[in-house]
C-alpha cells in the first residue's frame, strides 16, 4: 500500500465554533482514535482533498507537532450541497494487529466477452478486506481477460495473501452480460426469417390456384 506523510496541528477548542473557525481559515478538523487517548487536531484543506478525492487508499504518516503515528483514513464528511469536506476521521494502527480497510477494485485487460460483444458490469469499486498493514495492496487486481458473455467473479473467487475478505461470499464482483444490441438484432433476424417463411407459403397457394383455372374454363367449352 502507497505511503505519504501528512502534517497536522493541534487543536485548542474543540467545539462547533472552534470547528467554524478552522473552516474558515482552509482547515478541516479532524480526530485520531484507536490509540490510548483521541487526538483532536487540523490539517489543511488542500491536504483533504488529495486523501479524499482519489481513487487510491493510503498508510499515512501522520506528523501533529511532533508526535508521529501511523493512520489510514477511516470516516469523511461532506457538505451536501457545496461537496467541501468538513470533517475527517483517522485510525491509527499497530504493525501487529489486523484492521478494516476498503480497498478499490483494480481491473485489468480486455474481457474475451466483451470482444465478442458483451456488457462488461462491475458492481464493486470497492471490498472490505481484514488484516495487517504489511498485506494490504494498492488494490484488489482482478484480471478479466478469460471472461465470456454469462461469467461472472464472485467475492469468494477472489484471494489476497494474508486479507480476509469481509463482503457477502457469493456478491457478484464483476461479470459480462449478453448486449441489448445483440438481442435485439437476433430478435430482428428471428422475425424476418419468419415473414420470408410466410411470403414463400402465399406463393405457393397463389400459383396452384392459377393452375386451376384453365381446367375450368376447359369444361365449360
Amino acid at each position: 500500500m502507497k505511503t505519504v506523510s501528512l502534517s497536522g496541528s493541534p487543536r485548542v477548542s474543540v467545539g462547533k465554533k472552534g470547528a467554524t473557525s478552522l473552516r474558515k481559515e482552509g482547515r478541516i478538523p479532524s480526530v485520531v482514535y484507536g490509540g490510548k487517548d483521541q487526538v483532536h487536531f487540523s490539517i489543511s484543506e488542500n491536504d483533504a482533498k488529495k486523501l479524499v478525492f482519489t481513487p487510491n487508499v493510503y498508510l499515512i504518516e501522520l506528523d501533529i507537532d511532533g508526535k508521529k503515528s501511523k493512520v489510514i483514513l477511516q470516516e469523511t464528511q461532506i457538505h451536501p450541497v457545496t461537496d467541501r469536506v468538513i470533517h475527517l476521521d483517522f485510525l491509527e494502527i499497530s504493525d501487529d494487529v489486523p484492521f478494516k480497510l476498503s480497498l478499490p477494485v483494480r481491473l485489468e485487460g480486455f474481457s474475451r466477452g466483451v470482444r465478442n460483444g458483451g456488457k462488461l458490469n462491475q458492481n464493486f469499486r470497492k471490498l472490505r478486506v481484514f488484516g495487517l498493514a504489511k498485506d494490504m495492496p494498492d488494490a484488489v487486481s482482478i484480471d478479466i481477460t478469460p471472461i465470456k458473455i454469462g461469467d461472472k467473479v464472485r467475492v469468494t473467487d477472489l484471494s489476497v495473501s494474508g486479507l480476509n475478505f469481509l463482503d457477502p461470499k457469493n456478491a457478484v464482483v464483476v461479470g459480462v452480460q449478453t448486449a441489448r444490441v445483440i438481442i435485439e438484432e437476433e430478435e430482428e433476424e428471428e422475425e424476418e426469417e419468419g415473414s420470408e417463411t410466410a411470403e414463400g407459403e402465399g406463393g405457393e397457394s397463389k400459383g396452384s390456384s392459377d393452375d386451376k383455372a384453365p381446367e375450368e374454363t376447359k369444361k365449360d367449352e
